[in-house]
């Protein structure tokens, strides 16, 4: 093609408004999408059991009401094939606003629902079927968040901006227990009855204001350049699965132990100090919180390093780490000393912030732009029913079995192999931390034509 051609089709690199439009964006979008999934988690562990569930007794009814936290799990590698099909044929951007728009209704719509008290078998029924909603949006929001702003940030900046929107992941567990904890507050005695909805209502402004910026941003560059490639593929899908199934299967497996050090601290620790430690719950759940406020400032900056060293030796290196430190974890947790329990999260939550701080744009660079969303969404979230799904109810019944630690974290130690060796060989598909000064406009070419970065 000639030089001429090339550039008529090449878009223009955004600027730097541009770029932080779509940075803000994608983390509001993050957050807000983490938010709901989480403001369920702590609903239905502490209430949807009493409200939706009250013909059973307390053990299972609240086995039901999580077994539709469970449910979101099943949903979201179908919405990650549906939402990555077409958001790699017709843009990131339009499947991004139909995902925060669902994810938004649907945790909406909870906060309105009909009591069983009141509609009977109806009213569970209809949680479940809310809760795959939130579930199918959640497997398609946070593959196309990442790439609209790694797809954006340029060679240098897209580890950094892919570890910015991760950073979401973290604020949104902050934000849900914060309103969770106000809403409490603010109906008291009634919080059964109606303080409940409060939350799942909340989340109408943030989906709006969120929608707002959502709409403003320019789609990816990545997208519109290899929309304008007449050799785009039509059926993303089904390329995926017949060229591209081993890096798709590689990043499932690589993400196990980010996967499984993410729910083990952030829900497994509330049980286990609370009975197993018997320590108040307001310490594990403080702990917690500020655990996750280092999370949200660690991962950015080894998104930064990674922009200027290997960032898949990062992922390597803070798997490997991930193997010893869930044993000091559990060994500081033990002592029931607040300082100590505090250093035993952070020790844990250094190599889980590499690893997971560099793993968005570790796995955008491992698929080709025109299945990137399609094969990074549907990675990803089989990695999430492989790890975080089951790692609760694994490491409770690991406690149960041998009454102590060692098995749990052997569990989790077992989990920083296996992304350990699947890491080994995930390659990226480009290097772009490398990409020399002189040519900041573009990387490696994708169908013979400049990608702009």
């Amino acid at each position: 093609m000639s030089t001429s051609t090339n550039e008529s089709t090449v878009p223009a690199r955004p600027d730097r408004t541009a770029k932080r439009r779509v940075l803000l964006s994608s983390l509001a979008g993050t957050t807000i999408e983490w938010y709901e999934f989480f403001i369920y988690g702590l609903a239905s562990a502490l209430v949807l059991n009493k409200v939706f569930f009250p013909s059973f007794d307390s053990v299972v009814g609240t086995l039901l009401s999580l077994s539709t936290f469970a449910v979101a799990f099943v949903a979201r590698p179908v919405g990650a094939a549906i939402f990555g099909h077409f958001g790699d044929r017709l843009g990131r951007k339009n499947a991004l606003v139909i995902t925060l728009t669902m994810m938004g209704g649907a945790t909406f719509l909870i906060g309105l629902l009909p009591t069983y008290a009141t509609i009977g078998a109806l009213a569970p029924i209809l949680l479940v079927l809310l809760r795959l909603v939130q579930g199918l949006s959640l497997g398609g929001e946070y593959s196309g968040a990442v790439l609209m702003c790694v797809e954006h940030a340029g060679p240098r900046r897209r580890g950094l901006f892919g570890a910015i929107v991760n950073s979401g992941s973290a604020l949104g567990l902050i934000l849900s227990n914060l309103v969770f904890i106000a809403a409490s507050a603010i109906a008291g005695p009634d919080f059964l009855t109606w303080g409940w909805r409060l939350p799942f209502l909340a989340s109408a402004v943030l989906v709006v204001l969120g929608l707002v910026v959502r709409l403003k941003v320019e789609e990816s560059p990545e997208f519109m350049q290899m929309r304008s490639d007449t050799d785009s593929r039509r059926a993303p899908i089904v390329e995926t699965f017949r060229k591209h199934l081993r890096p798709v299967l590689l990043t499932a497996l690589a993400y196990i132990a980010a996967g499984v050090t993410f729910y083990m601290a952030a829900v497994f620790s509330l049980s286990y100090g609370g009975v197993h430690l018997q320590v108040g719950n307001n310490t594990i759940l403080t702990l917690v919180l500020l655990a996750y406020l280092f999370n949200s400032v660690a991962m950015p900056f080894f998104g930064w390093l990674s922009d200027r060293w290997d960032r898949r030796k990062i992922f390597l290196i803070s798997a490997a780490l991930l193997l010893p430190t869930p044993f000091i974890w559990f060994a500081l947790l033990e002592t029931r000393n607040y300082g100590l329990m505090l250093i035993g999260f952070i020790v844990l939550f250094i190599p889980f912030s590499a690893n997971y701080g560099v793993l968005p744009t570790y796995f955008s660079d491992s698929f080709p732009a025109h299945i990137r969303y399609t094969g990074m969404a549907i990675g990803y979230t089989l990695g999430t029913i492989l790890s975080a799904a089951a790692a609760p109810l694994i490491a409770t019944a690991l406690l149960a079995a041998t009454g102590g630690w060692t098995a749990i974290a052997a569990y989790m130690g077992l989990s920083a192999i296996i992304s350990l060796i699947a890491a080994f060989f995930l390659h990226e598909q480009r290097t772009t931390a490398q990409a020399p000064r002189s040519e900041p406009t573009a990387t490696p070419t994708l169908g013979g034509e400049a990608v702009p970065a």
